[in-house]
């Protein structure tokens, strides 16, 4: 016999919001105030739990509230006792696009030394965005582990009616193209995304799209300005819509994919970012495979790779 609740989704046991230094204070009397346990954590403001639930506010002001008893936290003491706004639970009265069919666009990569700049666009509609919601995809886009972004990724692929475009070239093609446009990485990066663009139309067709804002230009609505019926909307932080969230994850999945190829090239983990770490790495891969090889593994535009092959 089914269960009553067999229907419904599962509770989230996770989720994080940023915190003004008022909220986060108010936060902290009210969990001290109500005996809640006090225990440590690194980089943490406070951290408070009970037997279901964990609440840690970080010194950024970024609140993870993790555990059974989440829901309940959220709604019946962070947002009427602290924040004073009932969101969760009430993105389609505050976001309605969220659940309208259309297109989200982001990248990875691109403050990355090493592998490719890499462009996704994901196509959803509202049973994709509830799924996810419920799945707390808003807090995977803020993941670390390389691991659960594989993990997140496979979940959106794997979501009935889902149509994904990826766009990146190998990072000899990558250096070439940087050339070919003029070396301007915004140009480039908007023909990647007309490219994702594109190719997620092909499979499912849908009236706009959302791109997390990299420049002011319409550069790549001037790319696609072909595709009829189609509007290429931008914002800055779009990310909060669940289907851009969603863009982000497989871009960044498709990039470490792309590392970890280029891992057993190299013969050893390469680094992301561009730290004097990376920097290190461009170094012995120099050493190792000479000037001209480090354009296998890195985009030379970078000052990090002029140092690394001048000795700087």
């Amino acid at each position: 016999m089914k269960s009553k609740n067999s229907g419904a989704p599962a509770a989230k046991t996770l989720y994080t919001k940023l915190l003004t230094s008022d909220q986060a204070q108010k936060l902290d009397s009210w969990l001290d105030r109500n005996l809640w346990i006090p225990y440590d954590v690194q980089y943490a403001k406070f951290a408070y739990k009970d037997k279901f639930t964990n609440v840690v506010c970080y010194n950024s002001g970024k609140l993870v509230v993790q555990g059974k008893g989440t829901e309940d936290f959220v709604q019946f003491v962070l947002e009427p006792k602290i924040t004073g706004v009932a969101e969760m639970g009430y993105e389609a009265v505050s976001h309605p696009e969220w659940f309208e069919p259309h297109a989200g666009i982001d990248e990875s990569g691109k403050g990355d030394l090493f592998g490719p700049l890499v462009s996704a666009c994901v196509i959803a509609d509202g049973d994709a965005v509830k799924l996810w919601l419920d799945k707390g995809l808003k807090e995977s886009k803020r993941i670390s582990s390389d691991s659960a972004a594989m993990a997140a990724a496979k979940m959106i692929k794997n979501t009935k009616g889902v149509a994904i475009g990826v766009s990146y070239a190998s990072m000899e093609k990558y250096n070439a193209l940087y050339v070919k446009f003029g070396r301007n990485l915004n140009r480039l990066l908007a023909w990647f995304h007309a490219n994702a663009i594109r190719s997620a139309l092909q499979k499912r067709s849908v009236p706009w799209g959302m791109l997390d804002q990299f420049t002011k230009q319409p550069l790549v609505q001037n790319q696609i300005k072909d595709i009829d019926g189609f509007e290429l909307r931008m914002r800055t932080k779009a990310e909060e819509d669940p289907v851009v969230a969603a863009a982000s994850i497989i871009a960044r999945a498709t990039y470490i994919f792309a590392l970890q190829k280029l891992n057993a090239e190299a013969g050893f983990d390469l680094k992301k970012g561009a730290s004097a770490a990376v920097r290190q790495q461009a170094k012995d891969i120099v050493a190792k495979f000479g000037a001209s090889g480090l354009k296998r593994f890195a985009k030379l535009h970078f000052k990090t790779a002029a140092e690394a092959v001048s000795g700087d």
